[in-house]
């Protein structure tokens, strides 16, 4: 499970960062995306899928959290 750097663009749009991989992608959906939660299946603008478990309160960004491929 990669550590990945998750901060907002001036656009709002929410950039995805993997430091080890040196892959940065922005956000195209996040499963669930409410003042309540955060988290779920995310899917990046390239197609792929990563998973984290859900966050409530929604994390503020930019942050470091731990992902999974889906």
């Amino acid at each position: 499970m990669p550590s990945v750097m998750i901060r907002r663009k001036e656009s709002g749009e929410l950039l995805f960062y993997v430091a080890k991989k040196d892959m940065e992608e922005t956000i195209a959906t996040v499963e669930r995306d409410s003042d309540s939660e955060w988290g779920g299946e995310v899917e990046l603008t390239d197609g792929t899928k990563w998973y984290i478990d859900p966050i409530s309160p929604p994390p503020n960004f930019p942050t470091t959290l731990r992902f999974k491929k889906a």
